[in-house]
């Protein structure tokens, strides 16, 4: 099974250093054209412009692709597991793989349809991507704790659950102060009206 095929475990670290590698490549080269402030941008800020925007958008649609790689290994992994310990239903590990897709297909639309040229599919796009982000892990975290202790250990399952919280309480706000500021731009002045919804809509999207 492709779960159990040595290396695999290559994928899910592969998943956070390109992603990481995309966020802070678009976000120096941003920066140092000065098409953004240095100060908690929007992470779609830093791809919208060229030429920033080529990378922002091949980066994190290659993100999306090795993300629906690892939630598939995740799935199957669960499933070889569930063999033996009957400790989550078929159609639960199902469900929570549909959930993780949707986030990825989300990511491909943020990179794809870029925030001034499109900013109607690129919104939607990225409410779909960190909302079944937020769903998947904790969904995941659930599973986990089900799946002890043959499978995790409580600690691990304790660190998924706190950040699936973290994940929580910061799509909220970011979701509410975004709906606020109602207009899609980059260019704000210290002192314009809703700088500040703004800058609280950044951090909570960052967190």
């Amino acid at each position: 099974m492709l779960c159990c095929m040595p290396g695999v475990a290559v994928v899910p670290a592969l998943l956070v250093v390109w992603s990481s590698a995309a966020f802070i490549i678009s976000y120096v080269i941003a920066v140092l054209a000065g098409h953004v402030e240095p100060l908690v941008p929007y992470i779609s800020d830093t791809g919208t412009k060229p030429p920033e925007s080529g990378i922002f958008g091949f980066m994190i649609n290659i993100s999306a692709l090795l993300g629906v790689i690892t939630m598939y290994i995740r799935y199957l992994l669960i499933e070889k597991q569930n063999e033996s310990s009957h400790f989550v239903t078929s159609s639960c590990n199902m469900f929570s793989l549909c959930i993780g897709l949707m986030g990825c297909t989300g990511m491909g639309i943020v990179a794809t349809f870029q925030e001034l040229a499109v900013p109607s599919v690129h919104d939607i796009g990225a409410l779909v991507a960190f909302g079944s982000g937020v769903v998947y892990i904790t969904l995941q975290s659930i599973i986990s704790y089900k799946s002890c202790p043959q499978w995790n250990t409580y600690f691990v399952c304790h660190i998924r659950m706190a950040i699936s919280v973290i994940s929580c309480i910061a799509f909220i706000p970011m979701i509410v102060f975004a709906s606020k500021i109602s207009m899609t731009k980059i260019d704000w002045a210290p002192g314009e009206k809703r700088v500040s919804l703004r800058i609280s809509t950044e951090i909570h999207e960052d967190s």
